[in-house]
């Protein structure tokens, strides 16, 4: 399970070190994507194949699963970190996130998240309010 905040540095190569605390569960192979709200979701590969498992089942006929996939698998990008724990961010997902040289890793359970440290901090001012007032069940059965 992916969980904290962490700040790496991207490198002049495009590569992030990953974090220490996700390194076991990312060590034989990462799937990084396109994520939501302009950040990348990074997965295990093992995560990323039970994903596409049931990617699989939508129909070819649904036009919004069609275009969902169409963006989150085209800009995947599938790689066994180095020696040094290090994955290199392609340059087209890059450009996506918006990423600069300060980064911002989160845990988001069954995923890592990468995104500009500029963007997470914006993002999480707007959203944190919203959730410190959160009334109604967002979560069924949780919360």
């Amino acid at each position: 399970m992916f969980l904290g905040t962490y700040a790496p540095k991207l490198d002049d190569k495009g590569r992030v070190i990953l974090p220490a605390k996700f390194r076991s569960e990312l060590e034989n192979g990462v799937v990084i994507a396109r994520g939501q709200e302009r950040c990348l979701y990074v997965f295990s590969t093992r995560e990323f194949e039970e994903l596409a498992d049931k990617m699989r089942l939508a129909p070819v006929t649904g036009k919004q699963a069609r275009d969902y996939m169409r963006l989150f698998l085209s800009g995947a990008n599938a790689e066994v970190p180095d020696s040094q724990n290090r994955v290199t961010i392609p340059a087209a997902l890059r450009s996506y996130a918006g990423l600069d040289r300060e980064l911002t890793v989160i845990g988001v359970g069954n995923r890592a998240e990468i995104w500009d440290t500029a963007a997470w901090e914006s993002y999480y001012a707007e959203q944190e309010s919203a959730f410190a007032d959160t009334t109604e069940e967002v979560i069924p059965g949780l919360f």
